[in-house]
């Protein structure tokens, strides 16, 4: 009976040994795995030519130098040189960089990479583009937020849309998902803030070239897929040049409006309804005027020459 009494015990405490290891090995699992799906998270060095490594008073550092690659997501940023502070999850680019992803790249010659918060900020001959090449712009400096899909483009920042000029203070791009099953991004919104203007050139006119304008402190431009612009609202100080055709496509004039908004439909990419309120003005002026450049707005300046990709049709 003892004997029988000693087994069980043993039975016992064996079980018991058993299933304490099982919760110990569970804890330990649980952070363990935590821990990997955070570096997961992290950017991931795809390349580069050397590697070294070093402290400061930032703390220690990563230094990667030559065709360097890194992937954050969908987000690609390669450049010449880096140094990558972990500690404060911060990447300094030098040197040709491109911050891309399936939908645009930022072209600059100096910035730096916020990990943490999926944000790159380029200085030096910043420009950009859509990979489809619907759109191409320039500024001084930009800051790609991934995390909330937008572009911004800082000072003197002006973008062509097809044979449309955007420009002003500051140009934000916003991207949503294509709706395909790749799930691709798309531009589906522009706002311009500051010294906002808009100029199209006017496809029905052959000679003279002559452009609809639209200008004011903001503009909020709205595109369909396929890059084709929805509608385009003008707030506060707005005004409009554009020119005016009869039923038969014929010149009838060119039109000039004010007011406190001036809202803009389109239709296949054509502008095709104008509403303005608040303090209307407006004038008509005769067919006569047509190319005439006193009647621009004070604002307009093609600036086509400017774009850093006027000459390339194809692009890597």
């Amino acid at each position: 009976m003892k004997n029988n009494q000693n087994s069980m015990r043993q039975v016992s405490s064996r079980s018991l040994t058993a299933f304490l290891l099982l919760v110990l090995a569970a804890s330990v699992a649980l952070p363990h795995h935590n821990t990997l799906r955070a570096e997961q998270k992290k950017i991931i060095l795809r390349h580069a030519d050397l590697i070294e490594g070093g402290g400061d008073e930032a703390g220690s550092y990563r230094s990667v130098i030559g065709n360097v690659v890194f992937q954050d997501g969908s987000l690609t940023l390669t450049c010449d040189s880096a140094t990558d502070y972990e500690r404060e999850n911060k990447i300094v680019l030098k040197g040709n960089i491109v911050i891309a992803d399936d939908a645009f790249a930022i072209y600059g010659d100096n910035g730096v990479y916020f990990s943490d918060k999926q944000t790159g900020e380029l200085q030096g001959s910043v420009r950009g583009r859509m990979l489809d090449n619907s759109l191409f712009g320039k500024s001084h400096r930009a800051v790609v937020n991934k995390a909330n899909s937008q572009v911004w483009l800082y000072d003197d920042a002006i973008a062509w849309h097809e044979q449309q000029q955007i420009s002003g203070d500051i140009i934000l791009l916003h991207f949503t998902e294509s709706g395909d099953s790749k799930k691709k991004q798309r531009l589906d919104e522009m706002q311009v803030h500051g010294n906002a203007f808009f100029a199209a050139a006017d496809t029905l006119s052959r000679s003279p070239v002559v452009y609809d304008q639209f200008g004011g402190k903001k503009m909020v431009i709205r595109l369909l897929e396929g890059s084709k612009i929805e509608d385009i609202t003008v707030t506060s100080q707005a005004e409009i040049l554009y020119h005016l055709y009869n039923e038969k496509q014929q010149p009838s004039g060119i039109n000039y409006s004010s007011g406190d908004m001036i809202r803009m439909l389109f239709t296949d990419g054509r502008l095709n309804r104008i509403k303005v309120t608040g303090n209307v003005e407006g004038k008509q002026y005769p067919e006569s005027f047509r190319g005439n450049k006193s009647i621009d707005l004070p604002k307009f300046i093609w600036r086509e020459e400017e774009n850093p990709f006027r000459k390339q049709k194809s692009l890597p």
